[in-house]
């Protein structure tokens, strides 16, 4: 892994190093002033529709983040950007980095795609990617089965790479420093190469001793990215790229782990518990995973996109893509809790140890044909598709009991070694090997019945063919399963200017989604069919005061039925028929009332419930219906004001709200809401570059941020910080 680390930072340094020759066009992107349609309601999300609609048209909530509002906010990463969309929150848990909850759902139900590509559930392939290489991320919220296939039953995250630009030469560069030594350095150069190719390329780099300030977590990702457009004509277009990313986490961290509050020295009410485990803010910086654990990964992507306007209206589109990667997690999964003995006076954890690895490879092809023509005098957008892919999955699972890891102290923590023989894995010894193909045929269409009133619609059938064998790796005996699923999702919707700048909608959608990752799923969950979800939402999207002020709001309800349950003849059996729901509101604003003055912000509000729901228990069937799903909080709140003075200097601040949420389905561990402030200063030095400095959780909140393995286990949000950044373009 440190020959990528060598060529990320070689690559960066050379593009910093050739900056003073570069031509000097354009000006920084970091000085914020008013801006017409800011909430981009007339501009076109992928995401969200094959149709060329834009954001005013679908009838969907539909959030886009920019490269610029990414740097202006400051969210270097996947979590940081998808912690600031409207109702979502995320975590950094080391199986599924940059884990988004979003409308009462959470793991598998959240799609999230690279350049509108869907390589599996988000659990398996999300990494903490860093953000420099994204032109755009795009959120559509609600079901997309019928854009996507299985799983996105709460939403989609699109994350667009930076394309090339024709008859443009441009250098831009971010490079920033901030605590726990915190180092980040992103540089883009868009180039022409005549007329008719432009080429782009992007590299990026962060080092830091803890993003979470926290003992032995040093934390490595980097980025290179390269893409090739050749347009010969206005009718046809060809773009071929390059994407890889590698992270790494030493001594991964799982959160803090709770303790019995008799013994804490300093007691927190971050979380509460009714058997009186507290998070003790003197264990806030102690990591007790072994010493060499670790989790990281590295990603290669190819693709291409083929686009040519036929005539007539007619438009095709042919994109191909192909994935592969390799993971690893080998980690202490759990601490147990041990009352203070004459060996460890202090109280000690006994920990359990996992080693988890993922060779993983995937291709795609996806065509499409469009019309945008007239029937009967309507105005009618079309489009028809074809898709399919296959995926190679081999995961070596291995786990260990608490007797493999010596106990470690719980105030002075010494790690322990790695086990080195594969014998102490005694809970867990299996390999699951998966192939799955997927062949998937769609349709949407757009009809407006007015120039006022718009009808959308679609459908998509899967074939989906899993072949699935889990090896016992100690005594070679397999069992395999191959099921089949074939489902259909749709959706109909419509939106309707009701007046100048405020257009009004509605829409139901379908979804489909396995009862747990479909390329991690036991033998047994592999038999389950498909759980089946649905969505109304209605809402409206508004702009005036001359384009100064843009609102979206949007009521909703999700229902998913057929999740796993206890059989209540026989509780040892997991059968479907658990239900989950939920209903809740959004707002999102963006006023200019001035040109050099910006607000805005957005709050959500869920009502989340499990409404059929039971678990096993000691042999004993609980039932957990009525209760919250983990990691979803009621509420939550983003807002920000910017102000330019005299066009050159910008004053921020952002605020960031989470209710309270639970680690646990029985609702027992609850971790307090939370509010945290952040503020920036950004001044030009230079016509082309900027200089911010940035205060990060600046009230120094302690604050449960997500929860890790176990539910005992509460990831912390970062203390306050500051830091230091450098933009430029030239």
């Amino acid at each position: 892994m440190s020959r990528y680390v060598f060529r990320a930072g070689a690559v960066a340094s050379c593009l910093l190093a050739a900056m003073p020759a570069a031509a000097q066009t354009g000006d920084s992107a970091i000085v914020v002033t008013g801006q017409r349609d800011p909430l981009k309601l007339d501009e076109t999300a992928g995401a969200a529709s094959r149709l060329g609609l834009s954001i005013r048209e679908t009838p969907a909530s539909v959030e886009v983040l920019t490269q610029q509002d990414l740097q202006v906010r400051g969210l270097r990463t996947a979590r940081e950007a998808f912690n600031d969309v409207v109702g979502a929150v995320a975590g950094n848990v080391p199986g599924n980095p940059a884990v988004v909850s979003l409308r009462g759902f959470a793991g598998n139900t959240v799609s999230i795609l690279q350049d509108g590509v869907r390589v599996s559930t988000s659990t398996v392939v999300q990494r903490d990617t860093n953000m420099w290489h994204y032109d755009r991320v795009e959120v559509l919220k609600g079901p997309a089965s019928v854009l996507y296939g299985e799983g996105a039953l709460a939403g989609v995250i699109n994350k667009v790479t930076r394309k090339p630009v024709l008859r443009e030469r441009y250098l831009d560069s971010l490079v920033s420093w901030a605590s726990f030594d915190t180092v980040f350095a992103g540089a883009g150069i868009n180039m022409p190469i005549g007329p008719t190719v432009a080429i782009r390329a992007d590299a990026s780099y962060l080092h830091s001793d803890s993003l979470y300030d926290v003992d032995r977590n040093t934390t490595f990702s980097a980025g290179l990215t390269g893409s090739a457009l050749w347009r010969p004509s206005d009718r046809l277009s060809l773009l071929i790229a390059v994407d890889h990313f590698e992270d790494r986490y030493d001594s991964s961290y799982q959160g803090l782990p709770l303790i019995p509050g008799r013994y804490a020295l300093d007691p927190s009410d971050a979380v509460t518990t009714p058997t009186g485990l507290v998070a003790d803010k003197a264990l806030r910086h102690n990591n007790y995973n072994p010493a060499g654990a670790y989790s990281g990964a590295n990603e290669t992507t190819i693709r291409s996109r083929l686009d040519y306007a036929i005539g007539g209206g007619w438009t095709a589109a042919v994109d191909l893509t192909a994935y592969t990667a390799k993971r690893a997690f080998v980690l202490a999964d759990s601490q147990t809790f041990t009352a203070p003995t004459a060996a460890f006076p202090n109280g000690s954890f006994r920990q359990s140890y996992q080693d988890f690895r993922h060779d993983h490879q995937f291709w795609n092809g996806r065509a499409t044909v469009a019309n945008d023509s007239r029937i009967a005098g309507l105005r009618n957008r079309l489009t028809l598709g074809a898709e399919h892919n296959e995926t190679d999955f081999v995961s070596l699972r291995q786990q260990a009991p608490t007797s493999a890891l010596p106990a470690i102290d719980v105030r002075a923590p010494v790690p322990a070694p790695l086990p080195t023989s594969s014998a102490v894995f005694t809970t867990t010894n299996v390999t699951f090997d998966s192939r799955l193909k997927q062949t998937a045929l769609f349709a949407e269409d757009a009809l407006n019945l007015t120039p006022r009133w718009l009808l959308v619609g679609g459908i998509r059938w899967d074939h989906m063919a899993l072949d699935r064998t889990t090896i016992q790796n100690a005594t070679g005996a397999a069992d395999r399963n191959s099921p089949v699923f074939d489902p259909v999702s749709w959706r109909a919707g419509t939106t309707w200017e009701a007046a100048p700048g405020i257009t009004l909608y509605a829409q139901y959608t379908t979804a489909v989604s396995p009862v747990s990752s479909i390329l991690l799923a036991s033998i047994a969950n592999s038999r389950f069919r498909l759980t089946k979800g649905r969505a109304y939402e209605a809402g409206l999207k508004a702009s005036g005061w001359g384009g100064r002020a843009s609102v979206t709001a949007a009521a909703y309800r999700i229902e998913q039925r057929d999740i796993l349950t206890r059989d209540p003849n026989n509780p040892t059996l997991s059968v479907q028929g658990g239900r989950q729901s939920s209903q809740g509101v959004e707002l999102s604003a963006v006023v200019n009332p001035l040109p050099s003055l910006r607000f805005s912000g957005g709050v959500s509000y869920t009502d989340a419930r499990y409404d059929e729901l039971s678990e096993l228990v000691g042999g004993v069937r609980i039932d957990r219906s009525g209760n919250r799903p983990i990691n979803v909080p009621a509420t939550t709140v983003n807002a920000s004001a910017l102000y330019t003075i005299a066009g050159k200097v910008t004053l921020g601040g952002f605020l960031r709200h989470a209710g309270h949420f639970y680690t646990d389905t029985a609702n027992t561990i609850r971790v307090a809401g939370h509010s945290v402030f952040d503020a920036s200063l950004s001044v030009p030095v230079a016509r082309q570059m900027t200089l911010t400095l940035r205060g990060r959780n600046l009230t120094d909140a302690f604050y449960g941020e997500y929860s890790g393995y176990p539910t005992t286990n509460v990831y912390i949000g970062a203390p306050r910080s500051v830091e230091v950044a450098l933009a430029s373009r030239f």
